[in-house]
C-alpha cells in the first residue's frame, strides 16, 4: 500500500511542479478526446463545407422522395426512399437532407475564415444529415443511378433533398428533390421524464412546433385504470442570438421549436401513471401524443428492489447509416438497444455528460431526443453537465474551449429539466429510494471555496445513511481516478486539481461510489484515499467504509480513448469497450454492482457491498466526528 502511494506521490509532485503546468493541460485536452496531440473523431457533419458550395444545378440531374406526406397515421419516424439519376456520376457524390425544405433561404450569419470578407455563400445552412451517393450501390458511377433509403423524423418542418458533387470540401449543387413533410409537423414529441424537487415529483418535458400564441400546453395524467387530470406546462425556447458562437449561430443553427415542462405532482410511490402531452389550439380542438406510461419512486429510504443505469458520452448514430463516415460514436445504437430491450429491468437513469456531441449543429439535438425516446419517456432521464454541453471560450465555463460548437449549454439547459436551483449551473441533488445522489457539474469550478464546493458538500452532509446508505457522487470529467492515456502523459491520472480538494469531501462523508465520464473506456478504481487503496478486496466489499470506489463509465457510444501504457496499481479492472454500469439495492445492506458491455448486455465486471449502519457511522481516518473525554 506504502509503494502505491509513493509512487503516486512522486507522478503528482512531478505534473504539479509549476503553476503554469495547470493552464497548458486545461487547453491541451479541451476535448477530452485527444491520443497525445491528435484529436480522435468529428462531428460528421462539421466536414461539410457547405459555404463553399456553387449552384451548378443541371437537367441530366434529378432526385425524387416518396413518399410526399408522412406520419399519416401519427408516426413520429417514417422512412423516406430516394430515387437519384446523375449523367456524370463521380464516387464523391453525396445527398444532403435539408430542413427546412427552402434550404437557401436561411440567413447568413458571419463564419469567420469561410469566404473572403464581402461575399455572400449560396448556402448558410448545413444539413440534418447526409450520405454518399454510391452508399448502397457501388455501380452507380457507371450507371449514374441509385436508390437511398433515409430514415426521417418530425422535426417541425418540411424536407428536401439535395445531390452534390464535388465532394464534402467543395460541394456543388447539382439536384433538389420535392418537398416532403409530416402531417402534423408541430406534432407534440419525444416527453423526457426527470425526478423533481421532491421524490413525490416527475417533470415532464416534450418539444413541440407550438408557441403559447397557438396552443395551450398541457399534461393529461393519473393511475393507470383511473380517472386522469390535466396539468399546466410552461414553455421555452431560445433563439439564434442565445447562441454564443458558430456553428450553433451559423451554419449549425436551426428553429428549435418549443420545450414545455409539466410538474405532476403528489405522486404516491411505486406507483404506475399513464401520461400524454396535449395542446388546446386557438380553435378549441385538441392535438395529442402518444400514451406512455411510468413509475414513480420510491419514498426516501424506503427498503424495495431498485436499480439504477449509469453511463456518459452515448453520443447519437444514424439507423440508416447517414453520417457515420467520421465513426464518431460508433457504440451509440448499441448502449441505445441495450437499454431499450431491458426496460423493464432498472428504474432510473443517469446519463453524466455528452449527449448527442451535436457541438452546435441543432438538428442533432432532436435526432438524439427521437433516439432515446424510448428510454427517457419511461424512466426518469437524470443528466450531467459535460463539456459537448457547456464550454466556450468567455463564456463563464471553467476549461476555456469551444467544445460546445457555441452552444454553451443553452441546449441542455432549456430541453432537459434537472432540480438545480439554476439550471445554468448544472449541480443538483435526487434521492431514489435508498440512493442519495450528488450530481456535480465539473465545467464549473468546483475547488474549495467555490460556490459548487459549498453545494457538493452540502448535498453529501444531507444524506441521512441510515435510511439511504448508498451515498453516489456523480460528475462528467474524471476528478477522482483513471488510467487514460492523456491522463498519464501528464502524471495526475485526472483532471487538474481534480480530487485535491474533493478527497477529503469523500472521505468524511463516507461516499461509497464516485462515477465519472469524459474518458470513453471503463474502469474500476479500488477503494481509495490520497492515493492508496484502503482495501484489498476486489470482488466484495463488507464493515467500515473507509475509502471511495471510483468508476469512470464513459464508453456509452462516442469513439473509445485508450488506456496508459503505465502500471496503474489502484486499477481493478480495464475494458476498451463501450458499456454501461448497472447497480441494485436489495436493500440497506446489500448492493450489487455490474458493468454491462453494449455489445451483448453480458456482465464483464461486479462486485457486492454488504455492511450495515453501524459500519457507515465508524470513525476512520479524516472520516470521524469530534468526540469529548468528560461525560
Amino acid at each position: 500500500m506504502k509503494f502505491i502511494a509513493l509512487v503516486f506521490a512522486v507522478i503528482v509532485t512531478f505534473v504539479s511542479s509549476s503553476s503554469s503546468s495547470y493552464s497548458s493541460v486545461i487547453r491541451k485536452h479541451s476535448d477530452g478526446k485527444e491520443k497525445g496531440r491528435v484529436v480522435v473523431g468529428e462531428q460528421p457533419l462539421s466536414k461539410i463545407a457547405i459555404h463553399k458550395t456553387v449552384a451548378a444545378l443541371r437537367r441530366s440531374a434529378s432526385i425524387k422522395a416518396s413518399p410526399r406526406l408522412l406520419g399519416t397515421h401519427g408516426e413520429d419516424t417514417e422512412w423516406v426512399e430516394v430515387r437519384l439519376q446523375n449523367a456524370q456520376p463521380s464516387e464523391d457524390d453525396w445527398v444532403g437532407v435539408f430542413s427546412p425544405a427552402k434550404f437557401n433561404e436561411s440567413i447568413c450569419e458571419p463564419e469567420p475564415g469561410a469566404l473572403d470578407e464581402g461575399e455572400t455563400p449560396y448556402l448558410c445552412t448545413a444539413p440534418i444529415k447526409y450520405k454518399y451517393a454510391n452508399f448502397s450501390n457501388l455501380n452507380y458511377t457507371n450507371t449514374g443511378k441509385t436508390t437511398l433509403k433515409f430514415q426521417l423524423i418530425n422535426q417541425r418542418a418540411d424536407f428536401s433533398f439535395a445531390l452534390f458533387t464535388g465532394g464534402l470540401d467543395n460541394p456543388k449543387l447539382v439536384a433538389v428533390s420535392n418537398h416532403i413533410s409530416f402531417a402534423n409537423p408541430k406534432a407534440p414529441l419525444y416527453p423526457r421524464l426527470a425526478q423533481g424537487k421532491s421524490w413525490d415529483i416527475m417533470t415532464v418535458t416534450w418539444t413541440s412546433g407550438y408557441s403559447i400564441d397557438e396552443a395551450v400546453p398541457f399534461v393529461e395524467w393519473g393511475w393507470k385504470g383511473y380517472t386522469q387530470i390535466y396539468s399546466p406546462a410552461g414553455t421555452l425556447t431560445f433563439s439564434r442570438g442565445s447562441m454564443c458562437g458558430g456553428p450553433a449561430r451559423t451554419v449549425g443553427w436551426r428553429d428549435p421549436g418549443f420545450f414545455h415542462t409539466s410538474f405532476l405532482k403528489d405522486l404516491w410511490p411505486n406507483t404506475v401513471y399513464t401520461y400524454r402531452m396535449g395542446h388546446i389550439l386557438s380553435n378549441g380542438s385538441y392535438v395529442w401524443s402518444k400514451l406512455y406510461s411510468f413509475k414513480s419512486s420510491p419514498y426516501p429510504g424506503q427498503e424495495s428492489l431498485q436499480r439504477v443505469i449509469i453511463f456518459g458520452d452515448m453520443g447519437k448514430a444514424e439507423r440508416d447509416g447517414s453520417n457515420e463516415y467520421a465513426d464518431y460514436q460508433p457504440g451509440s445504437l448499441n448502449t441505445t438497444d441495450r437499454l431499450i430491450e431491458d426496460l423493464d429491468n432498472y428504474d432510473i437513469v443517469f446519463h453524466i455528460g455528452d449527449l448527442p456531441y451535436a457541438n452546435g449543429y441543432i438538428s442533432q439535438w432532436d435526432q438524439f431526443t427521437a433516439q432515446v425516446d424510448p428510454i427517457q419517456s419511461a424512466k426518469a432521464y437524470m443528466i450531467a453537465s459535460g463539456n459537448h454541453e457547456r464550454d466556450w471560450p468567455n463564456s463563464g465555463s471553467f476549461y476555456d474551449t469551444n467544445d460546445s460548437g457555441g452552444e454553451c449549454g443553452v441546449l441542455a439547459e432549456t430541453m432537459y429539466y434537472v432540480p438545480a436551483e439554476n439550471r445554468a449551473k448544472f449541480w443538483y441533488e435526487t434521492d431514489y429510494g435508498m440512493f442519495h445522489f450528488c450530481i456535480a457539474d465539473s465545467e464549473h469550478d468546483w475547488r474549495e471555496g467555490s460556490e459548487q464546493y459549498k453545494f457538493i458538500e452540502k448535498c453529501l452532509a444531507s444524506a441521512d445513511r441510515q435510511k439511504q446508505p448508498w451515498l453516489i457522487f456523480v460528475a462528467h470529467r474524471v476528478l477522482g481516478y483513471s488510467s487514460n492515456s492523456w491522463y498519464g502523459l501528464e502524471g495526475s491520472f485526472e483532471e487538474p486539481m481534480g480530487r485535491e480538494s474533493l478527497q477529503k469531501l469523500w472521505q468524511k462523508y463516507k461516499v461509497d461510489i464516485a462515477f465519472y465520464g469524459h474518458v470513453h473506456n471503463y474502469e474500476r478504481i479500488c477503494p481509495i484515499y490520497q492515493n492508496q487503496c484502503v482495501n484489498s478486496e476486489k470482488s466484495h466489499y463488507s464493515g467500515t467504509v473507509n475509502g471511495t470506489i471510483h468508476v469512470v463509465v464513459g464508453g456509452g457510444g462516442s469513439h473509445l480513448s485508450d488506456f496508459t501504457t503505465i502500471d496503474t496499481v489502484w486499477s481493478i479492472y480495464k475494458d476498451l469497450d463501450f458499456g454501461f454500469v448497472k447497480m441494485t439495492a436489495f436493500n440497506r445492506s446489500s448492493l450489487l454492482f455490474e458493468y454491462k458491455k453494449s455489445s451483448d448486455g453480458e456482465v464483464y465486471d461486479s462486485f457486492t457491498i454488504s455492511r450495515d449502519y453501524r459500519d457507515v457511522l465508524a470513525c476512520v481516518h479524516d472520516g470521524c466526528e469530534p468526540t469529548t473525554l468528560p461525560t
